[in-house]
C-alpha cells in the first residue's frame, strides 16, 4: 500500500462512522434517494489525549461528495498554560473519498509541497519533504489510534 492510501485508512478510522455515513448519503441525494437523516457534522472536531499534557485535535472543515478537508494539530497543557502558536504543529489535509488517499496541504503554514526538490534550494527543503510530511502524518495518526483516549460523556442515572 501507498503511504497516502495508508494515512487514508488511519484517518478514516479515526474520524469514525460519521463521515462514511454522510459520505453514502450525498451520494443518494445526487443519484435521487431521499436520506430522513441531517448529517451536520461539519466543524466538529474529536480530540485525542496522549497523555495529561498532550492531545491531537482533528476538525472537519469541508465536505464534499469526493473530498474532505481536515485539520489536524497537536497540543500541549504545560502547568495549566498552552503553547504558542509556533510550537503547536498543523497540518491542513484533503482525503480523497474516490481514490481513497490523502494529500498534506498545508504544514506550518507552508503550502503546496513538490514531491521532489533539488538540495539545497531557497527554502531549504529536504529533497523528499512531501515523503517525510506524508510518514510524519502517518506516525500522529498511529499515535492516536495506540495511545489516543476520547471523552465520553456518561448517561447521568439516579
Amino acid at each position: 500500500m501507498n503511504l497516502s492510501e495508508v494515512n487514508y485508512m488511519l484517518m478514516m478510522r479515526l474520524m469514525g462512522q460519521k463521515v462514511g455515513l454522510t459520505i453514502r448519503a450525498s451520494e443518494q441525494k445526487i443519484v435521487g434517494k431521499e436520506t430522513s437523516e441531517n448529517f451536520d457534522i461539519i466543524g466538529s472536531t474529536q480530540h485525542f489525549f496522549i497523555s495529561d499534557f498532550l492531545y491531537y485535535t482533528i476538525t472537519l472543515n469541508e465536505l464534499t461528495r469526493y473530498t474532505s478537508l481536515v485539520t489536524m494539530e497537536q497540543d500541549a497543557n504545560i502547568m495549566g498554560g498552552k503553547l504558542s502558536k509556533l510550537f503547536k504543529p498543523k497540518m491542513i489535509i484533503r482525503l480523497y473519498h474516490d481514490a481513497r488517499m490523502v494529500e498534506i496541504i498545508s504544514s506550518q503554514d507552508i503550502h503546496q509541497f513538490k514531491p521532489r526538490y533539488d538540495y539545497p534550494n531557497q527554502a531549504m527543503h529536504q529533497t523528499d519533504e512531501k515523503r517525510q510530511l506524508s510518514q510524519f502524518l502517518k506516525e500522529w495518526l498511529q499515535i492516536c489510534h495506540k495511545q489516543g483516549q476520547i471523552k465520553v460523556p456518561l448517561p447521568y442515572t439516579k
